[in-house]
């Protein structure tokens, strides 16, 4: 019997929102939201449920193996360390992939059979704040019931895990071990350059690591395929990930484009699952254009499935708009890479992602991967011999601002009387010619507010007044 086929449990969780993991896992600031301590328990549970009977196994002694990667933030060190901790107690064994993107803890786990993944980081985020994500054996993201009852643990409600006392720990020779696995991510490595068909000789391509997990990857692969390679944000010391560098600040790999006089550069975030391009001209190009080119390509090769991509409610009306000119279909769901995923998979789709650079190409990988979209990137720019610009130019985006506000409570700054009626005053502003969304991030203790319109400085308008309401309502959090 697998978890999910347990009726009893299955209405606890629909009764229980989770508690510490969002959209995109258990994320806070270290050792004030997310601690060793959680990390520990996290790795005590996952040690101890791929070996139990409530997981579904059958054979008694079966020892599962759980493959760990983490970014360079400082507290990423401390967090390995606990949660390896956490599984070797439970009598499982660790692999320690060291530094590397989620992306290839995700292969990994799927390649060489790992009951799970876990990688820790907090993606985009500043370097006080850390996460952890943790990964399904088929590389997706862990399903609803284990979170259910790892949050569980984590909370010390064991009845939900059907045991007393606590998680029994390992003892001699039960006791798991931890292993150098360090070939698992050159392996991924290698199976990104095996995917590109064309020599990038004649390209020069700018790198933004964010001085992030992709550091010592994204030059590594760019430059065995031959490009010529010019890379900032590859200096990381554990207190400097995204910080005026990467996809979140696309600014200095713009400069650098324009100035070097390059072909194309690339951003990525902190675990690099995520890519923003910038053309030869030193335009930002986004996830929405990246999206937009490579259906387009899926489209001309015949591999485009039902002529349909995946995209979320943040996405562009002119984005939406273009790909209908183009004859592709849009499904929009709510932000968060694992709803486009689960669409994907659930409607046999080839291609999804997010306007902020998750791009899931679904022949290739499970998750957003930056390192893979800007290669199959460069095979368009190769292929059409056309450069960024001009394959970008059919698309029509409207102007959009976005703004994050944070906050002590994003429920009651919602149901503030005087932030609706900000929000109402905004809405009926862009009625029939953009749009207003207002959404909780599933990762930060923020608001975010999006508007969208034919004229940006209207949208910043309406955003600021938005913002001050929440601001006079005593909601901002210090």
């Amino acid at each position: 019997m697998t978890f999910g086929e347990n009726k009893d449990i299955e209405i606890n969780v629909k009764k229980r929102e989770p508690q510490y993991f969002g959209t995109d896992g258990f994320r806070g600031e270290a050792n004030v939201d997310l601690t060793a301590m959680h990390a520990y328990k996290i790795g005590r549970f996952l040690g101890w449920y791929f070996a139990s009977e409530l997981y579904g196994r059958k054979r008694l002694g079966y020892r599962p193996k759980i493959v760990i990667g983490k970014d360079t933030r400082r507290s990423s060190y401390m967090l390995e360390y606990a949660v390896a901790a956490g599984i070797v107690s439970s009598g499982a064994d660790a692999y320690m992939l060291h530094v590397t993107t989620t992306p290839s803890v995700s292969y990994v786990v799927r390649q060489d059979s790992f009951d799970c993944g876990i990688m820790i980081t907090a993606s985009h985020n500043p370097f006080y704040d850390n996460g952890i994500k943790v990964i399904g054996s088929e590389g997706e993201k862990l399903d609803d019931n284990t979170v259910y009852l790892m949050e569980s643990y984590i909370d010390a409600d064991l009845d939900a895990l059907g045991i007393k006392g606590d998680i029994p720990l390992a003892t001699g020779e039960k006791i798991g071990c931890i292993y150098d696995y360090v070939a698992g991510r050159n392996r991924y490595v290698g199976y990104l350059i095996s995917l590109a068909s064309n020599s990038y000789k004649k390209l020069r391509i700018g790198i933004d690591s964010a001085n992030g997990a992709s550091w010592n990857i994204a030059n590594s692969v760019f430059g065995a395929l031959g490009a010529l390679t010019c890379v900032i944000g590859a200096e990381p010391d554990g207190l400097n990930v995204n910080c005026d560098c990467g996809s979140t600040h696309i600014e200095r790999l713009q400069r650098l484009v324009c100035e070097k006089h390059l072909d194309v550069g690339f951003a990525f975030d902190g675990d690099a699952d995520r890519c923003i391009a910038v053309d030869e001209k030193g335009n930002v190009v986004d996830g929405d254009s990246i999206i937009y080119i490579l259906a387009k390509r899926l489209m001309a090769k015949g591999n485009l499935e039902e002529n349909t991509v995946v995209a979320t409610v943040m996405s562009n009306s002119g984005f939406v708009k273009s790909l209908g000119e183009a004859g592709i279909k849009c499904v929009q769901t709510p932000v968060g890479d694992r709803f486009v995923y689960e669409c994907m998979q659930k409607n046999g789709y080839s291609i999804g992602g997010e306007q902020s650079g998750h791009v899931i190409l679904k022949k290739y990988a499970t998750t957003g991967d930056g390192i893979l979209t800007a290669i199959m990137l460069c095979e368009e720019i190769c292929d059409s011999k056309s450069p960024l610009s001009k394959l970008c130019a059919p698309i029509r985006l409207y102007p959009q601002y976005t703004k994050n506000v944070k906050v002590k409570n994003k429920d009651l700054a919602l149901n503030d009387s005087g932030v609706c009626e900000a929000i109402r005053k905004a809405e009926k502003y862009v009625e029939g010619n953009g749009r207003v969304l207002i959404r909780k991030s599933g990762t930060e203790p923020v608001i975010r507010i999006m508007i969208e319109s034919e004229e940006e400085s209207l949208c910043r308008l309406y955003a600021d007044q938005i913002a001050k309401a929440i601001e006079k309502g005593g909601h901002i959090r210090d």
